[in-house]
């Protein structure tokens, strides 16, 4: 969604930012509509020979739960660098080959997009590098473990759950995705 340019700031929160605007209805009424603005974020589908490395990720007041490697794109940040770069701190390895897998919009009621890559080949290149709040244990999974922990409830990245569900059911769309990072 893109917030209207007519749209006023009305609160500029840590995280999120809250603008209104004044929108017509259908039955010529106006209505205030309000909607959200957030960095963008970068994850990465890690890989290795044929395995898939991914986080077992741990913050303050939250259960341990699986996700992909990845955070914030900061202001003027290309989202492949915040990908290369999320990628180096949270886990200390690298690649050299690089993959757009999707651009996500998660919601219709906030202006943000959200960027998944591949990256193949990853090699140990330094040690992570952890915010404060952030515990990450990296688990070396195959195929079928990794299938098996994005369609769970541990897993927090619900888009690309949604889309992997979407693959089963269509014949060769997950082994064509297994093709595509392995």
């Amino acid at each position: 969604m893109k917030i209207p340019k007519e749209a006023k700031l009305v609160f500029k929160g840590v995280n999120y930012d809250v603008y209104h605007w004044e929108q017509e209805m259908f039955d010529g009424s106006v209505e205030t509509y309000e909607a959200l603005k957030r960095a963008d974020t970068a994850q990465v589908i890690a890989t290795r020979g044929n395995k898939i490395l991914i986080p077992l990720e741990e913050q303050p007041r939250r259960e341990p739960y699986f996700s992909l490697f990845g955070g914030r794109v900061h202001k003027g940040e290309d989202p492949l660098y915040a990908a290369k770069r999320e990628l180096l701190e949270e886990s200390g390895l690298s690649s050299e080959d690089w993959d757009l897998f999707k651009i996500y919009e998660p919601s219709s009621k906030m202006e943000w997009n959200h960027f998944v890559y591949i990256a193949r080949d990853c090699k140990k290149v330094a040690e992570q590098k952890l915010d404060p709040g952030e515990r990450i244990e990296i688990k070396e999974l195959n195929f079928d473990e990794f299938v098996n922990i994005l369609v769970s409830d541990n897993f927090s990245s619900k888009e690309i759950a949604m889309d992997l569900l979407r693959m089963k059911s269509i014949d060769g769309k997950l082994n064509e995705f297994k093709k595509r990072l392995i």
